[in-house]
């Protein structure tokens, strides 16, 4: 009996490790767009690395969309990568102090049109830490890749008013919420497998004892 429930202890910790590793991902949001539209995308950032800081994030910008302004972000700078035709190619954001510990994160944001023909945007990725490593998000996304970059769903449409003016201000409602419903499902397993793996714990050894 006592074995049994150390198993069970041991795969609800396995479970709280998974949880907590699959939020761990750098994201850009929303997860859907409508081709020729104006948006403000949400490039977020966790540091997952124990023992050292985030130090810089590169996002490369995906070919189906032509981003042209960045939200300044206290206690960072960034610096743009531009293509021949000078739009912007990549994005790097650098920490003017000690960075992102392994319990923190942040967010950047930046704004531009989604082409009238993208099918799908794939935001690969770099994340530097402060002990010169550098995890890539580049692998397929939605697949089992150790490191997948971000994905955006492009849906048929054209956005932005009927002078092409930016609009993409704010996320709708409906997918502000589903972001947050989203993010938040991660932190929720993580919490509900901790607290079965010590109740499990805490019965294990009291039957022990007897």
């Amino acid at each position: 009996m006592r074995k049994s429930w150390l198993t069970i202890a041991a795969l609800c910790m396995g479970l709280f490790v998974l949880a907590s590793a699959a939020s761990a991902h750098v994201t850009v949001r929303p997860g859907e767009v409508k081709q020729g539209a104006y948006e403000v995308c949400t490039v977020r950032v966790p540091s997952e690395t124990e023992g050292t800081e985030t130090i810089a994030v590169k996002v490369a910008i995906p070919d189906g969309v032509n981003v042209t302004r960045f939200e300044p972000k206290p206690g960072w700078t960034y610096e743009l990568e531009r293509g021949a035709d000078d739009a912007v190619t990549a994005v790097t954001w650098k920490a003017e102090g000690a960075g992102l510990s392994i319990t923190e994160f942040t967010e950047f944001r930046m704004s531009g049109r989604v082409a009238d023909d993208a099918e799908e945007l794939v935001w690969k990725a770099y994340q530097s830490y402060a002990d010169g490593s550098v995890a890539e998000w580049v692998g397929a996304p939605n697949t089992d890749a150790d490191k997948p970059a971000s994905l955006t769903t492009v849906l048929p449409g054209t956005g932005g008013d009927a002078h092409g003016h930016d609009t993409g201000i704010q996320q709708p409602a409906a997918e502000a919420q589903a972001d947050n419903e989203g993010s938040g499902l991660p932190l929720i397993l993580a919490i509900a497998a901790l607290a079965i793996a010590v109740l499990s714990l805490a019965i294990a050894l009291f039957r022990s004892k007897r």
